[in-house]
């Protein structure tokens, strides 16, 4: 009997303990809910504020790309605009340059044309001074022909001089005269070369043949006629065979 009271005692205090701890976890259950849907509600806005801040920063991010990459754009375009207006302030510079010396010397142009304007000359005067110089021309053209005449009677007489009292043996000749052996006639020894009275030539004066630039023979002129000549050969100058088309200078050149 004491054993069953017991156990229905003990079964009591376990319904009053079960019931208080229902009570006391249904109290709890709402709390429990609400703080478990307060946590949720917080993770969920966390999570978002989270991706949006993450959105943020990539936008901030791609952003900050772009401003970077605008400002070495504009650093890029700064220096071409620098460059540009270095190269500018040059040019403006060269173009001052160009301008300084155009108008120095349209300054000189029109000095030296003032200059020129009280010197200038009547047309009267002009034609006067032309006269003069037209006269002195003639006049200079007559006396270098006269001195040429007297040369050439000179050498002419000199040569005949020589036919009495013995050949010069340095008769002068122009120094620019040049010609060019016509005919060799190995049998006499004479040649004919294409120099004259005309260039200058009178007999027993004495010719130089070379061929290429090397000394061929010595010739001396006996027969001078306009445009060419008859020359011997010297005794102990002939190197060679004078040829046709071989070059005479003369063997004792007028300095």
């Amino acid at each position: 009997m004491l054993l069953r009271i017991s156990l229905i005692v003990a079964i009591l205090a376990g319904l009053a303990a079960g019931g208080l701890g229902y009570y006391e976890v249904s109290n709890q259950v709402p709390a429990l809910t609400k703080q478990r849907d307060d946590e949720h509600t917080a993770k969920v806005s966390a999570l978002t504020e989270l991706a949006q801040t993450k959105s943020k920063l990539k936008r901030t991010q791609s952003d900050l790309a772009q401003t970077q990459q605008d400002l070495a754009d504009t650093k890029s375009d700064l220096a071409k605009a620098d460059a540009r207006a270095e190269e500018e302030s040059k040019q403006v510079d060269q173009l001052n340059q160009k301008l300084t010396d155009v108008t120095a010397q349209r300054d000189d142009a029109q000095n030296n044309l003032a200059a020129y304007k009280a010197t200038l000359l009547t047309p009267e005067q002009v034609l006067a001074l032309n006269k003069q110089l037209t006269d002195a021309k003639k006049g200079l053209i007559a006396l270098n022909d006269e001195n040429s005449i007297l040369a050439r009677n000179l050498k002419i007489v000199r040569s005949k001089l020589n036919e009495i009292i013995g050949p010069d043996p340095d008769i002068k000749l122009p120094a620019n005269l040049h010609g060019n052996v016509l005919v060799m006639d190995p049998k006499w020894d004479f040649v004919v070369v294409s120099i004259g009275e005309s260039q200058g030539a009178v007999p027993d004066a004495e010719l130089l043949v070379s061929r290429q630039g090397k000394l061929v023979a010595k010739v001396v002129l006996r027969s001078v006629e306009k445009d060419r000549s008859i020359a011997n050969i010297v005794p102990g100058w002939k190197l060679g065979e004078p040829i046709e088309g071989d070059e005479v200078t003369p063997a004792h050149p007028d300095s």
